[in-house]
């Protein structure tokens, strides 16, 4: 059974947010997924989510598949995260799979989230902080264009699913219920479709 962290964005993702929904799901399943409520997601600090997301990488089990899948403000923290990991053979913190969805584009302002935009686009830091890393975004989020995330996605050199019509890919978009994001926790090789 693989061991799954959900990270949250801005606001968080309570219902009828995919995450929610997903936790629910993965738990009837018997997985253990953790759904760490970050501090103050209102008004989120780079700094502060940056301490809180290595506790919660340094308690995770290392003898399961390791899954992290984040959203917004959520996917903006990895990219940070994973530019500030040192290089070395076998990182510690290093996770098997992540999926990044709806991360800010960087022109994305918010008077309320500090530090996450314009995110550091490292690909040999991503790779040092998991075995795969794929992006997913709407084709309509006013967060971040198609364009920034095929620059995104280039520089990073990872796999990109643009959905149509899934604006932020979150509850107000119609995105509680999402088999597609539940069935690649089961397989990377899932594609994300509107499937909602």
């Amino acid at each position: 059974m693989p061991y799954v962290l959900l990270l949250h964005g801005h606001m968080g993702a309570a219902p009828p947010h995919w995450q929610s929904w997903l936790a629910h799901e993965l738990a009837e399943t018997g997985i253990v997924v953790e759904v760490p409520q970050l501090s103050e997601p209102d008004r989120p600090r780079l700094d502060l989510w940056l301490a809180e997301l290595r506790h919660h990488l340094e308690a995770a089990p290392a003898d399961e598949e390791r899954i992290v899948l984040a959203h917004s403000c959520g996917a903006a923290l990895w990219l940070h995260h994973a530019a500030q990991l040192v290089d070395s053979d076998r990182h510690p913190l290093r996770f098997d799979r992540v999926m990044l969805v709806s991360p800010p584009g960087p022109r994305w302002h918010h008077p309320d989230v500090h530090g996450f935009t314009p995110a550091p686009l490292d690909a040999a830091g991503l790779r040092r902080a998991a075995g795969w890393t794929q992006l997913v975004v709407g084709d309509d989020d006013e967060a971040c264009s198609v364009d920034e995330a095929v620059d995104m996605a280039a520089e990073l050199k990872i796999d990109l699913d643009i959905i149509p019509g899934g604006a932020h890919l979150d509850g107000h978009a119609g995105y509680g219920p999402w088999p597609a994001v539940r069935d690649w926790v089961a397989d990377r090789h899932t594609r994300m479709v509107t499937n909602r």
